[in-house]
């Protein structure tokens, strides 16, 4: 059984790779992030379909088969389905998409399935998906630190050119557009892990039966936190909006994200850690 459920880790983690990639390729055009997002899809297909054969093979009927395996082969429909229309379609945000919500839906399985072990002796079942789900936050907490950070040389640099006032150490910061550039790829890496860290978190809420938790401070200002960025995203990529205008905004973001991490610590019925 544990090996078992380091196979379901491998999926969900492989997944969640997959789905970054594709995100980055969809937010700024890289035939590589896009071989790499299908590719590390395609992985998960033939490992899906590796446990599908087994469980085929394994039952006497199709009779024996459990909602388990029922919503495993549903997921693994909504894969091959992204993925022939990621080959023949070319819809990478219909693909992502579809796959955030596979995501949630294949962890929920996962997680709810009774008799799983965990990978520590001494976790539970929903430790486990806390600690995926913690994971990819903080993963997504530290590239928006990253961007802001770049943000913040950004409006550093400009000020001074604006201003004519060349010192050497200007010299040793990397150009504005680079700047520009490194903080938009730090959003798309953050963002979708911030994304998939919510829809785990409401898997979490939804096998703890208490629905009122999707109203905790913490929860919507999450959301908060997401739109943000995702508003970011859209005048970078679409709106073509200067890039000071773009760092104050990223800044911004990354303000309504520290007020999320610290603040609502305080008021969060199920997020406090001090």
């Amino acid at each position: 059984m544990v090996t078992q459920t380091w196979f379901y880790d491998a999926i969900l983690y492989i997944y969640a790779l997959s789905l970054l990639f594709y995100f980055a390729d969809f937010s700024n055009p890289n035939r590589s992030a896009k071989r790499m997002g299908t590719g590390l899809l395609l992985f998960v297909w033939v490992l899906q379909t590796i446990y599908l054969v087994y469980s085929l093979t394994s039952h006497l009927s199709l009779s024996a088969f459990s909602m388990f395996e029922t919503l495993f082969i549903f997921g693994w429909l909504l894969v091959t389905v992204s993925l022939a229309m990621s080959r023949f379609f070319r819809i990478e945000l219909f693909v992502f998409f579809v796959n955030v919500f596979g995501f949630a839906m294949l962890a929920l399985n996962i997680f709810s399935k009774p008799g799983l072990a965990p990978t520590l002796s001494r976790w539970n079942v929903t430790d486990e998906l806390l600690f995926i789900h913690i994971t990819l936050a903080v993963t997504g907490y530290a590239a928006f630190v990253v961007s802001a950070v770049f943000s913040g040389m950004y409006l550093f640099l400009h000020r001074k050119l604006k201003e004519k006032k060349w010192t050497q150490r200007m010299q040793r910061l990397p150009s504005l557009e680079k700047m520009d550039h490194y903080a938009l790829v730090s959003v798309v890496i953050g963002a979708p892990l911030l994304l998939l860290s919510l829809s785990l978190g409401i898997v979490w809420i939804a096998l703890q039966g208490d629905y009122r938790l999707f109203f905790d401070p913490k929860v919507l200002n999450s959301w908060f936190v997401l739109l943000a960025y995702v508003f970011y995203m859209f005048q970078r990529l679409l709106l073509k909006a200067p890039g000071n205008r773009l760092a104050v905004w990223n800044l911004a973001a990354f303000a309504i994200t520290l007020l999320n991490f610290v603040l609502t610590n305080y008021y969060s019925t199920f997020h406090q850690w001090s």
